[in-house]
């Protein structure tokens, strides 16, 4: 059960996981399989959740055709109320590290020390979630606490600091992603499938390991490492960090309408709140340093 957003390794609805996969889909107006890629397929035409498999058998011996059996089964709004839930969390503590961890002069490595705990702590705390075959709302929360407590304090540095106003900027970025990829795939100009997945995922891992290696250069040499995160290369490697976030969205939003559409258990919402959330906070960070390149080269 591998994740679709390579940030981390989260668990989803592929096809070894009893759900959608991109090559599961059932066939336009013919009888869905039951097959071990979905399990819930069951021979009706349409969609095969519209009705009891043995509505038909119970008709001829005059019985009443049985209720559908929806109950139990994520929804769009089980997905809108867990994400809601999840980024509102991490908004709140956002929030609170941003008024309550100053950045001034006298108190900014304190504040700093205190954010990156947090992140190291977030880290944990969803790669844990990540290896779970099944949620953990608890867990899911806790880990968008201690981002927000991350995300505020880096926002307030950069914000004070850096560049006035790039925390604003960099959420209105965020959410112009989230609409125009929303937009996009529903009007099917989007269309993801095998191939494209390929490419994302061959995409993302070269970006984080070149990253990787930047930050070791950094870390052991000093200075901006390989000059990857700054100047006109961090600018160049900041756009591309936001291209790969709205594709990582658009497998996200692939992700969530397989799930439904095969009938996945109401639990499995929490995981398209949890793969969401990570994907925004990728975009949104993303905006947040190629803000600051941008006022820093000033």
């Amino acid at each position: 059960m591998r994740s679709r957003n390579p940030v981390f390794s989260r668990r989803g609805f592929s096809r070894d996981n009893g759900y959608a996969g991109f090559n599961t889909a059932p066939q336009a107006g013919g009888p869905a399989v039951a097959t071990q890629a979905n399990p819930y397929a069951q021979p009706t035409t349409g969609n095969p959740y519209a009705q009891n498999p043995y509505a038909q058998t119970d008709q001829q011996y005059g019985a009443p055709p049985m209720a559908p059996a929806a109950a139990g089964r994520m929804t769009i709004d089980d997905v809108i109320i867990r994400t809601g839930s999840t980024l509102g969390l991490l908004i709140v503590t956002a929030a609170l590290s941003w008024a309550l961890l100053p950045v001034d002069d006298a108190n900014i490595s304190r504040s700093y020390g205190i954010g990156i705990g947090a992140a190291l702590i977030g880290m944990v705390l969803a790669l844990v979630q990540s290896f779970k075959r099944k949620p953990t709302p608890a867990l899911i929360l806790t880990y968008a606490a201690f981002e927000g407590v991350f995300l505020g304090v880096i926002s307030s540095i950069v914000d004070n600091r850096i560049a006035d106003g790039a925390a604003m900027q960099a959420v209105l970025g965020t959410m112009a992603v989230f609409a125009g990829v929303l937009v996009a795939y529903k009007a099917g100009w989007i269309r993801v499938n095998r191939r494209f997945y390929g490419f994302v995922m061959a995409a993302a891992l070269g970006f984080i390991l070149l990253m990787a290696v930047n930050l070791l250069f950094a870390v052991f040499g000093g200075g901006d490492g390989l000059g990857f995160r700054s100047g006109p290369l961090g600018i160049v490697f900041g756009i591309v960090g936001i291209i790969l976030g709205a594709c990582f969205l658009a497998l996200d939003f692939k992700q969530v309408e397989d799930g439904i559409a095969y009938g996945a258990p109401r639990e499995e919402a929490w995981f398209a709140a949890f793969g969401l959330t990570l994907t925004l906070v990728w975009i949104y960070m993303e905006f947040l340093r190629l803000i600051a390149i941008f006022n820093s080269s000033d």
